[in-house]
């Protein structure tokens, strides 16, 4: 099973964006997404860099796998 790597925030905001989540809000450093379906909203930290623990939470959520995550993100 392939590895996730960190990515930038802002890439995986595009990532989100293109899964169909939209922008809700911001409070203080963090970004919180919704989309139609899910349980609890989508939290990214306003960091430069979002390590995989993160990514593989809000996937979890989602209820994407990592390899639809995967094609999707070196597509962006």
């Amino acid at each position: 099973m392939p590895r996730i790597k960190s990515v930038h925030w802002k890439e995986f905001e595009k990532f989100l964006i293109n899964a169909g989540c939209e922008f809700k809000r911001e409070k203080g450093d963090h970004r919180i997404y919704w989309k139609r379906g899910i349980k609890r909203p989508i939290v990214i930290p306003r960091d430069t860099s979002l390590p995989a623990f993160v990514i593989l939470n809000n996937l979890r959520v989602l209820g994407i796998s990592r390899e639809e995550y995967l094609k999707k993100i070196n597509k962006i």
